[in-house]
């Protein structure tokens, strides 16, 4: 433990000289770092800002979050995908005009309640805005940990993260905020998941144990039980001569739930098969052109598509026909089926 404790000030000193400018740095608003911490989740840095910018734009309060329609919220979040967290932004600033005045809750035990706040999440909030001594580990956190101590226990399970939790609570310091954004940015800018980590550049490499015995690619141990799914789809950018694209609303369950998609089909299908499908739905064809295939890669699920461009004779009360401005400007449409279109 006291070497562990050891690492406290280099690291402090190191953010200070090195942290990163973001837009949602500039203050400790709660609000601001709220929004970020929920974009960041399985989101790049690089990636968010243009996001964060254009959200606070036009979603510059918990008010205005509160009384957006869903479609514009979810056009807003377009890209960043797990649109659950953007529905969960929503349910979550109704709650904080509701019961705390349109005000961020104040403690870490108050934004754990509320909609799509995990302890991670409530961590970095009540540590970064109201410096309360709570840790905010995440991926980047136990990674950093597990090699500073030279743990080989699974990263992946619930009682390893606990026992970092436990050792950080153990040292946390009075800039609790600023130790947990370190950690964060170190697992970020230096010590790396993939590819060599910047050792020479680590603050605390004299004290890390990975780094001393050369157990780097060892550490951290990550044992994935999960079996990934591979799903086939025949995909259709369906267009009328007026240059009407069809669109269809996805069902309020399950995988992407109530966003929009272009008409698809499981399975690898020919072009006998798009017709008799095309049929069945009403629609005339006047050609099919294959496009191209394309991949998209989900938490537990992979989509292989094939996608072809169907031109209609007309319109028909199916699906949804739309402008390409307006399916760029007002439609909300998952960045697999964005893939297709351009």
């Amino acid at each position: 433990m006291q070497k562990l404790q050891d690492i406290v000030e280099p690291l402090l000193i190191w953010y200070q000289i090195n942290k990163r400018e973001l837009p949602w740095r500039k203050d400790k608003e709660p609000y601001h770092v709220w929004i970020s911490e929920i974009m960041l989740q399985q989101t790049r840095i690089e990636a968010v800002k243009s996001y964060y910018t254009r959200f606070m734009r036009e979603l510059p309060t918990i008010e205005k979050l509160a009384s957006v329609n869903e479609e514009k919220l979810l056009k807003l979040w377009e890209g960043l995908g797990y649109y659950s967290r953007a529905r969960n932004l929503n349910k979550a600033a109704k709650m904080i005009m509701e019961k705390y005045d349109g005000k961020m809750p104040t403690t870490y035990e108050q934004l754990l309640h509320l909609p799509g706040v995990g302890e991670y999440t409530a961590g970095a909030i009540a540590s970064i805005c109201y410096n309360e001594k709570v840790t905010a580990v995440d991926g980047n956190v136990l990674r950093v940990i597990s090699r500073v101590i030279g743990s080989k226990e699974d990263v992946l399970l619930l009682e390893t993260k606990r026992k970092i939790e436990q050792k950080l609570r153990d040292i946390m310091p009075t800039q609790s905020g600023d130790f947990n954004e370190a950690l964060m940015e170190l697992g970020e800018c230096i010590c790396f998941p993939n590819g060599a980590p910047t050792c020479d550049k680590c603050p605390m490499n004299k004290m890390c144990i990975a780094y001393q015995k050369n157990l780097i690619e060892d550490i951290p141990v990550r044992i994935k039980k999960l079996k990934r799914k591979n799903e086939t789809k025949t995909v259709l950018v369906m267009i009328t001569s007026e240059e009407k694209i069809a669109i269809e609303k996805r069902i309020n369950q399950g995988l992407l739930s109530g966003l929009y998609q272009l008409p698809n089909a499981e399975g690898d299908l020919n072009e006998n098969e798009i017709k008799e499908l095309l049929k069945d739905w009403g629609l005339s064809v006047k050609r099919i052109s294959y496009l191209k295939k394309a991949k998209h890669i989900f938490t537990h699920v992979d989509w292989e598509m094939d996608c072809y461009l169907v031109e209609v004779e007309s319109e028909n009360g199916k699906f949804m026909w739309v402008t390409k401005e307006e399916l760029v400007k007002k439609y909300p449409l998952p960045t697999a089926f964005q893939k297709v279109i351009k």
